[in-house]
């Protein structure tokens, strides 16, 4: 049995992590970073907020790469509106000075990246799956 597993590694091609899933993790590791530095007093309030929306965004990606039809397009529009809550919150967080002006860029330019990303996806499916009536 081991030598049929073993085959089927062998031969098989590594899965392929979808472009939009990968940069987002990009961003929250880069998040992740940033947020050991945070002044302390934000760091658990606007720092928490900010990687729960992130979270979030990451675990809606993710679901919805195992989804199909209008459960995914729901999904993906879940995934861009906590897109747009971590964008609000980082902003929120850059305007206090708890995130140094070239980190901010960086991390915004992902995001508006990611959000491309996710609108793409989106309008993809909803031109292939036509609305239930």
């Amino acid at each position: 049995m081991s030598e049929h597993v073993n085959k089927m590694t062998k031969n098989s091609p590594p899965p392929r992590t979808p472009t939009v899933l990968v940069k987002a993790k990009e961003s929250y590791s880069l998040w992740f970073k940033l947020l050991v530095n945070f002044p302390k007093t934000y760091r658990h309030n606007l720092g928490g907020r900010v990687d729960g929306y992130f979270l979030e965004l990451l675990e809606n990606i993710f679901i919805s790469l195992y989804l199909s039809g209008d459960q995914k397009v729901g999904r993906i529009t879940v995934s861009i509106s906590k897109l747009d809550g971590v964008k609000f919150f980082l902003q929120l967080a850059w305007e206090n000075r708890c995130l140094p002006n070239e980190k901010y860029a960086t991390l915004s330019t992902q995001l508006d990246e990611i959000g491309k990303m996710l609108g793409g996806w989106r309008k993809g499916l909803e031109t292939k799956t036509p609305p239930k009536r």
